[in-house]
């Protein structure tokens, strides 16, 4: 029997389907759902922060989600995109941002870690026929 050989791009993408979570960015405010286990039980836990680092890679894709806890204390987390004990994920608020890694909030402390808010724009009506004129 011949060996079958695959490369790096079909190895990653082996085990990947698509999960049903909206579309995200880096610089988006998302709340992420987890299944977390404690002896006997099972529980779903938030974690609600802004995603600072997308790390695109099939299979192995992660998120890294930065949120300021108790008492001012910063807690980052990283995420497997595929890992089956990530439940849900939904986009809060959607960040508008021009880097693809925000590790520089790190640094920042009160409104300097603050990202903007991308506004999203009506479809400008006289752009558009109306109805009435193509009648």
């Amino acid at each position: 029997m011949k060996a079958q050989k695959y490369t790096k791009e079909t190895i990653r993408t082996i085990g990947t389907e698509d999960r049903g979570f909206p579309e995200f960015f880096v610089g988006d405010t998302i709340s992420v759902s987890q299944r977390i286990r404690e002896a006997d039980k099972e529980r779903i836990q938030l974690f609600e922060g802004d995603v600072i680092a997308m790390k695109r890679r099939g299979v192995a894709s992660t998120f890294t989600v930065r949120k300021i806890g108790a008492h001012g204390i910063a807690v980052e987390r990283i995420f497997p995109y595929y890992s089956p004990l990530v439940k849900e994920v939904a986009v809060v608020r959607s960040g508008d941002v021009r880097r693809a890694k925000l590790y520089y909030i790190r640094d920042r402390v009160g409104k300097s870690a603050r990202l903007k808010e991308r506004v999203k724009r009506k479809i400008d009506v006289k752009s558009q026929p109306s109805a009435a004129l193509t009648e």
